[in-house]
């Protein structure tokens, strides 16, 4: 085999964190988009919309 035919194919998880910096996932369901990392929460939009309540947020709109 040449040179240009040996492709180092790097694993897709360790590929799509180096691509978007983003190493965390959610704490409750693992999905890795729609993160809120503030007061290092880690929980995605939707599960935070579930709980945010029970954790003392409130909604002010």
């Amino acid at each position: 085999m040449s040179e240009s035919e040996t492709t180092d194919e790097p694993d897709s998880e360790t590929a799509s964190s180096e691509r978007t910096g983003q190493l965390e996932s959610c704490q409750r369901c693992g999905r890795e988009q729609g993160l809120v990392g503030k007061y290092d929460i880690w929980l995605c939009r939707q599960c935070f919309r579930e709980i945010s309540r029970g954790m003392g947020f409130r909604k002010y709109s």
